[in-house]
């Protein structure tokens, strides 16, 4: 019913940027709070950062004051600007969109994760 699809990763140096795009289509009634996660080989997917319809934000100690999360809701479209980037920012970076969708008789909330993008932070 809902269908994210992630842009803008890439291969980018240690200092470097980049920015992540998201858009959630399908049948929406209303998107809710969006986000980015990450996870690398062997390692549990983590948060990123996440940001409500309202536009209040939160970021992973690891991530602030580099990496910023801004949305259009009228898109229902998050992005990700990622500045200052290091080795270890390197993972597969999803979307996430907790999405109410009709299901012809109830209003329901779900999870929707995108595919993926992959971000490698390498000289």
């Amino acid at each position: 019913q809902v269908q994210l699809v992630e842009s803008g990763g890439g291969l980018v140096q240690p200092g470097g940027s980049l920015r992540l795009s998201c858009a959630a289509s399908g049948s929406i009634v209303r998107t809710r709070a969006m986000g980015w996660y990450r996870q690398a080989p062997g390692k549990q997917r983590e948060l990123v950062s996440t940001i409500t319809s309202g536009g209040s934000t939160n970021y992973a100690d690891s991530v602030k004051g580099r990496f910023t999360i801004s949305r259009d809701n009228a898109k229902n479209t998050v992005y990700l600007r990622m500045n200052s980037l290091k080795p270890e920012d390197t993972a597969v970076y999803y979307c996430n969109a907790d999405v109410t969708v009709y299901t012809g008789r109830y209003y329901e909330d779900y999870d929707y994760w995108g595919q993926g993008t992959q971000v490698t932070v390498s000289s």
